[in-house]
């Protein structure tokens, strides 16, 4: 008996229809309520593929993820292919959410100069015995909005991704970024892949109306600021 086109396998589908690979290329904004429950159920049944069953599930809610946090774990366990494990990892995801939702703000640093960055950055890199190159991500207030490291070990140009740079702030809708890297042996000048990472990365975001602000350098008691410097 032939299947229907809804018993397929997620793994038979398109790449960019799957939802675990939807999210890495993509980003998780860009799933459905349904796909990032499938994620999280990994399987349907013999019927349907999770993220058709996830469907079903929110639609018995109204399509309310609020609605559906209140369903306990026996009216779950009634969905075909739902059994204790899948009930219990989709109730823990809302029971986070609500968690989430209940926590105050966090408060977003602004950066006024570049001393603000250094008190950001300096717990972070200024005590370690190898570089990290890290981005800091800023909203029109100068706020920071995210921050991540973007490489480790000695500071080239094949070390530092511009690609992954402006994928990450334009995800995080950033309209500034505040390059960081440190100095173990304290030195205090850039180098000239320092500079030259500085520049690649300006007119990168020139051309996506990002600014890059400056680029400091942290060892351990003091830092080096390109903007202060007139270097950019």
């Amino acid at each position: 008996m032939p299947s229907s086109p809804n018993s397929f396998s997620i793994k038979h589908w398109s790449e960019d229809d799957r939802p675990r690979e939807k999210l890495i290329h993509k980003g998780k904004s860009s799933l459905s309520d349904a796909e990032l429950l499938a994620i999280l159920i990994g399987s349907g049944n013999r019927e349907e593929s999770a993220v058709e069953l996830c469907k079903r599930i929110l639609h018995t809610s109204e399509n309310s993820l609020h609605k559906l946090a209140k369903t306990n774990l026996k009216q779950l366990q009634e969905f075909k292919g739902i059994g204790e494990a899948k009930a219990i990892s989709i109730m823990a995801a809302l029971e986070l959410g609500n968690r989430r939702g209940a926590e105050p703000m966090e408060k977003l640093n602004k950066i006024t100069s570049s001393k603000d960055v250094f008190s950001i950055m300096h717990p972070f890199i200024g005590d370690l015995d190898h570089e990290q190159f890290w981005v800091l991500m800023l909203n029109n207030s100068n706020k920071v909005i995210y921050k991540f490291p973007l490489s480790k070990g000695g500071i080239t140009a094949t070390m530092v991704d511009t690609r992954l740079v402006f994928k990450s702030a334009l995800a995080q809708g950033a309209t500034a970024l505040i390059l960081v890297h440190n100095h173990p042996s304290g030195t205090l000048q850039p180098s000239q892949a320092d500079k030259t990472i500085t520049q690649k990365i300006k007119k990168a975001g020139e051309l996506l109306d990002i600014k890059v602000l400056d680029h400091i350098i942290v060892t351990e008691k003091t830092y080096f600021s390109f903007a202060d410097e007139s270097l950019l």
